[in-house]
């Protein structure tokens, strides 16, 4: 697996990373058992990223990989949290206080005294502008709580205020065929400024996958039933805010431009860390073999043939751009 520097941290880490939302149940059950094998069938392939936060399952997805790092003390991995969702979504809540509590229910979990990478989890976008906060993060670096902060954005301008802080090492943003926004500004301001970005829902919550119809039912606890409209958090987590019968007809089209030997996962994923800029990516699995086919997309790069850029640009132009272009 290539590795790549993340940014400001100057650790290394896998081009392809494990996103670990689905570890807390929050898209369908996966038991611990199988959760630890998702882990295990990760880490065996490569991967040397692990992307998880407070939030997920209650903090259930931090226990599970603080269990797995307990048994695997010699793993080398990059684990990256995120704080912040456990409040109202209010910036006054954004404080020293507030984030030493915060941090400290996380180094619980996940079994560590100092956590490789925090992430801001989406805050409210005055807290981008805000001294005060960026002052406490720096405080709790020096204090050891932490050794580097990030943050996870919903925009690309909350993103681009992000990459002007002195202190930020990292990025997360939604980045895939269907999100094309980021490389308009944000990938090139990052990379001139040396800040790792980290590509989220990089399948579109799975549309991407090549595996849904219009009859594919999802269980009552997973967001991409009951978060279509954004009633529990911003839409554009759940299929990247696009619509999923359009989305469906999107992927028939990118379908045909997988190239021989490589599902449309590892197409999506393979072409995501093509892109100048983009540091790793962070499919989530729910099964150690979705988490090995994740792994093997790294291997798919070097045969995306030379019009695919242009065939992703078509579909994203034909399908997304007047729907998703200017929300995010």
């Amino acid at each position: 697996m290539e590795e790549r520097v993340l940014g400001r941290t100057g650790r290394k880490v896998s081009a392809i990373g494990l996103g670990t939302w689905q570890l807390g149940s929050d898209w369908g059950d996966v038991g611990r058992s199988e959760a630890l094998q998702v882990l295990d069938a990760a880490a065996a392939s490569g991967v040397t990223f692990f992307d998880t936060a407070d939030v997920y399952g209650d903090g259930r997805s931090e226990q599970i990989i603080g269990e797995w790092l307990a048994s695997h003390p010699d793993s080398g991995g990059t684990v990256a949290t995120k704080m912040g969702r456990r409040v109202p979504q209010l910036p006054e809540n954004y404080t020293v206080d507030n984030f030493r509590a915060w941090l400290d229910r996380s180094r619980r979990n996940l079994g560590r005294d100092t956590l490789d990478l925090v992430q801001l989890h989406c805050p409210p976008t005055p807290v981008y502008s805000d001294d005060q906060v960026f002052d406490a993060l720096d405080q709790l670096v020096e204090e050891g709580v932490m050794r580097n902060y990030g943050v996870s954005v919903e925009t690309a301008q909350e993103a681009l205020t992000a990459i002007a802080r002195p202190g930020v090492a990292s990025v997360q943003i939604i980045f895939n065929p269907f999100r094309l926004k980021p490389q308009d500004e944000v990938l090139p301001a990052a990379q001139a400024a040396g800040v790792g970005i980290v590509v989220r829902v990089p399948l579109a919550s799975g549309l991407l996958s090549g595996k849904y119809s219009r009859d594919t039912k999802f269980s009552e606890n997973d967001h991409r039933n009951y978060n279509r409209d954004g009633s529990a958090f911003d839409v554009g987590e759940t299929f990247s805010g696009v619509d999923f019968e359009r989305g469906l007809d999107a992927v028939a089209e990118f379908q045909e431009l997988v190239p021989e030997g490589a599902t449309t996962a590892q197409a999506a994923l393979a072409w995501i860390i093509s892109q100048p800029g983009v540091t790793t990516v962070i499919p989530g699995a729910r099964n150690p073999g979705q988490a090995k086919a994740n792994a093997a997309a790294a291997d798919s790069v070097g045969r995306l043939g030379p019009d695919f850029d242009g065939g992703v640009r078509r579909i994203y132009e034909k399908y997304f751009r007047e729907s998703v272009h200017s929300r995010w």
